[in-house]
């Protein structure tokens, strides 16, 4: 997978002692999920789930 340099560069801020992360992968997973969950929020709201998924 390739990141831009400037991302990475902003994620960093967030990782580490100071940060709340604990590394680039942490973060970068935390990310994923919380976007998943955003579109399938919006895809709820659009009636496109399937009936399991609800």
């Amino acid at each position: 997978m390739e990141i831009p340099a400037e991302l990475l560069s902003d994620l960093d801020e967030h990782v580490g002692e100071d940060g709340k992360f604990v590394n680039r992968s942490d973060a970068i997973r935390a990310s994923i999920r919380k976007t998943l969950d955003r579109l399938d929020e919006i895809d709820a709201r659009h009636d496109r789930l399937e009936a399991e998924e609800q």
